[in-house]
């Protein structure tokens, strides 16, 4: 997995490349960091192949943080991913733009 952020202002994207899974996940969780100076957050999965449960949790774990924030938002998700999050019911949870 690679993971590349960008910061505009205080907009953070991070983009993933590769599978977010059990091995994965904490390596996530830790470029994310404490996410103190970010009001508002992108998650670019365009190059993302696929989400485990750890994966799903490190998102939801940016959420709780985001949620006294602007916004968190998902992007250009694949048909795995999106098919993964609808039969999670994470669809409900996150933001995530088609």
């Amino acid at each position: 997995m690679t993971v590349t952020k960008t910061f505009e202002g205080t907009t953070l994207t991070v983009a993933i490349e590769g599978k977010i899974d059990v091995v994965t996940s904490p390596m996530l969780e830790e470029e994310l960091g404490k996410l103190e100076r970010v009001e508002d957050l992108i998650f670019d999965l365009k190059d993302t192949l696929y989400i485990s449960s750890a994966g799903l949790r490190v998102l939801l774990s940016a959420q709780k943080i985001m949620d006294d924030r602007e916004s968190m938002v998902i992007r250009n998700a694949n048909e795995d991913v999106m098919d993964i999050f609808k039969e999670t019911g994470f669809l409900k949870i996150l933001d995530v733009e088609v």
